[in-house]
């Protein structure tokens, strides 16, 4: 008896121990957070639209920017994200880079155009011309001429290069000559017209130098023009290599019949 009473209390003592061991345990167990929420769904960005560029001209100069009458200035320009391109003056459409020889008899202001999807661009060059010292006065004691007989006695050929037909100096200092000559014919007589003939040397084939020949009429026309004499009182011929002033196999007689000659018309 004694030992069941003895027994007792400490069943009870290893059941309160017990218990209180598993309520410390539960105590001391970490408690675990919560997952966080998943974030929001996000919209990608629409793709932005493309923009048209806007043309630009980069460059666009005149050199030299003074000159003298007869000489040359050479326009120069470089244009970025343009369709449609042009110079004033009746020079036309150009390309998006490149360069142009003109002629002004005055000075002149040229202006670039460059038009685009994305708008348009413009800038301007201008060329002074110096005034030239005044011609000498007529002596009065000259006998009256034909137009005919003044162009063959003052009337001066343009000389070309080989297979060129660009105008070169010495071709630039005798047109402006001309262009002096043709202005005191036409305001002698309103109704003569002027030819300005096309010649090439022996070399190559005659279908070749009539179209070389026409080159190089229309660019000593297109000179003269410039220089103020009325286009409308100008026709070009060629007559390739079928006119020749000599006869000689050498680079001498060549440079002869390499030229634009002035001649009345009918």
């Amino acid at each position: 008896m004694s030992e069941f009473l003895n027994s007792k209390p400490m069943r009870t003592s290893a059941v309160l121990i017990a218990l209180a061991a598993l309520t410390f345990a539960s105590g001391c167990k970490k408690k675990v957070p919560p997952p966080p929420p998943p974030p929001p769904p996000t919209t990608a960005p629409a793709p932005a639209r493309p923009t048209e560029q806007r043309p630009s001209i980069n460059s666009f100069t005149a050199e030299p920017s003074t000159i003298e009458k007869g000489q040359a200035a050479t326009l120069r320009w470089s244009i970025s994200n343009a369709t449609d391109m042009s110079l004033d003056q009746g020079l036309g459409a150009v390309q998006s880079q490149g360069s142009r020889q003109v002629f002004p008899s005055n000075t002149t202001t040229y202006t670039l155009i460059a038009n685009g999807p994305g708008g348009s661009d413009t800038k301007s060059a201008t060329v002074t011309v110096s005034s030239a010292p005044p011609p000498p006065p007529t002596p009065t004691s000259t006998p009256t001429l034909s137009s005919s007989e003044m162009i063959s006695r003052e009337g001066q050929d343009a000389f070309f290069d080989y297979d060129h037909s660009d105008i070169r100096a010495d071709a630039r200092t005798a047109l402006t000559t001309d262009s002096d000559l043709l202005k005191r014919v036409f305001a002698k007589d309103p109704n003569v017209v002027v030819v300005v003939e096309g010649h090439c040397d022996e070399r190559g084939s005659a279908e070749y130098n009539l179209g070389l020949g026409d080159r190089r009429a229309t660019s000593a026309k297109e000179f003269l023009v410039q220089l103020g004499v009325p286009g409308d009182r100008l026709k070009t011929i060629s007559y390739g290599k079928e006119r020749p002033q000599c006869t000689d196999a050498t680079e001498d007689c060549y440079q002869k019949n390499r030229r634009a000659h002035l001649a009345a018309g009918q």
